[in-house]
């Protein structure tokens, strides 16, 4: 008995693809623009069509862009992830450098925190000061502008 090994290939138009990843057409277009999803084959309409892999490498580009890589370093990784098992160290050298990244990152916010924390506590003591005293200006506003008390 003749068995069919011809796999058919079902396509969506991109507002179903829209909907299952929950991306707006526009972004759709501009990932394809972007060149980091394949130019899509197109219906006797002139309907863009998708098959199941875009969706799969849609979501592939939201969990890249949520661990902050940026549009340049999804399209690397997109091709990397092609190269399967010899990608690998050219995985792990880019995740070291968004590491990096993130970790410089985090010591700016520190930094930024101690800065917001003594600037709130200047004007809780002016705040203070003016249930007992005459009010002052703000001493942040005041340190802002160059002006020492």
């Amino acid at each position: 008995m003749p068995t069919n090994h011809h796999v058919e290939t079902v396509t969506k138009q991109i507002g179903e693809i829209a909907e299952r990843t929950s991306l707006t057409v526009d972004a759709i277009r501009f990932y394809e623009k972007r060149k980091l999803l394949p130019k899509a084959g197109r219906s006797s309409g002139g309907f863009r069509l998708y098959t199941d892999e875009t969706i799969e490498r849609l979501r592939f580009i939201r969990q890249m862009q949520g661990l902050g890589f940026a549009l340049r370093e999804v399209g690397e990784l997109i091709q990397l992830r092609e190269r399967k098992v010899e990608a690998c160290e050219s995985v792990r050298e880019l995740l070291k450098a968004k590491l990096t990244d993130v970790r410089a990152k985090l010591q700016e916010l520190r930094h930024l925190e101690s800065e917001l924390e003594a600037d709130f506590r200047k004007c809780s003591r002016e705040l203070s000061h003016r249930r007992r005293h005459a009010a002052c200006a703000c001493p942040v506003l005041e340190d802002v502008a160059g002006v020492s008390q």
